[in-house]
């Protein structure tokens, strides 16, 4: 019964993950870069699981049952996606080599990740809304380790996933400096857009 919820529920996170959003937009910005892929996708996934064990916890449910500490997520979320892409944006991508790879901190890199994924509202309450539709108080796992297994499937899935398109990325963009420079002004904008809207949204909301 929990290896079907799971496989349900893996199907379900693919479909989420696949659609453009922060994490794609972010991951792009770094192949676009020539950065550490495995130090971005890693950010990413310390988010997510962060997340996970936010909810598993319980603690996310009572975040997003109250307005004021949901509005302050929103807030710091939405305004570090604008300060990331600014950054981004300024900053004019250098020509990917192989043979000699971007002198950007990796730590830096990590942190970015962990930032985009970690501080993203949207995930949070997606987690809150999604993660329980599959689990059951009947099954002989308690919850909290039901979502947490639930979570750690979705993390996983965006490791390979967003692992696959980074490196895809940097392989196409290499021989394509000129695109690379537009798809990275492209990302760092995504980036500010999406900021932006999750403030608009819960602001004006």
């Amino acid at each position: 019964m929990v290896g079907n919820s799971v496989l349900a529920f893996w199907l379900v996170a693919l479909l989420l993950i696949i659609v453009p959003g922060a994490d794609w937009a972010f991951v792009l910005g770094v192949s676009v870069r020539g950065l550490s892929m495995p130090r971005a996708v890693g950010g990413i996934v310390v988010g997510y699981t962060a997340m996970t064990a936010v909810v598993a916890a319980g603690v996310g449910a009572l975040v997003a049952g109250s307005p004021l500490g949901l509005t302050m997520l929103t807030v710091v979320g939405g305004l570090y996606l604008i300060w990331h892409g600014a950054v981004t944006l300024l900053r004019a991508p250098a020509r990917i080599n192989a043979a000699r790879p971007a002198t950007a901190s990796g730590r830096s890199t990590l942190a970015r990740g962990i930032g985009v994924s970690g501080l993203n509202p949207k995930g949070l309450l997606l987690f809150i809304a999604l993660l329980p539709q599959f689990t059951s108080p009947r099954w002989s796992w308690p919850v909290s380790v039901q979502i947490a297994v639930l979570g750690l499937t979705f993390t996983l899935t965006c490791a390979a996933f967003y692992f696959c398109l980074g490196k895809f990325a940097q392989v196409i963009l290499r021989a394509r400096p000129a695109t690379a420079r537009v798809l990275g002004r492209i990302s760092a904008v995504a980036t500010v857009v999406i900021g932006t809207l999750l403030l608009i949204e819960r602001l004006a909301g």
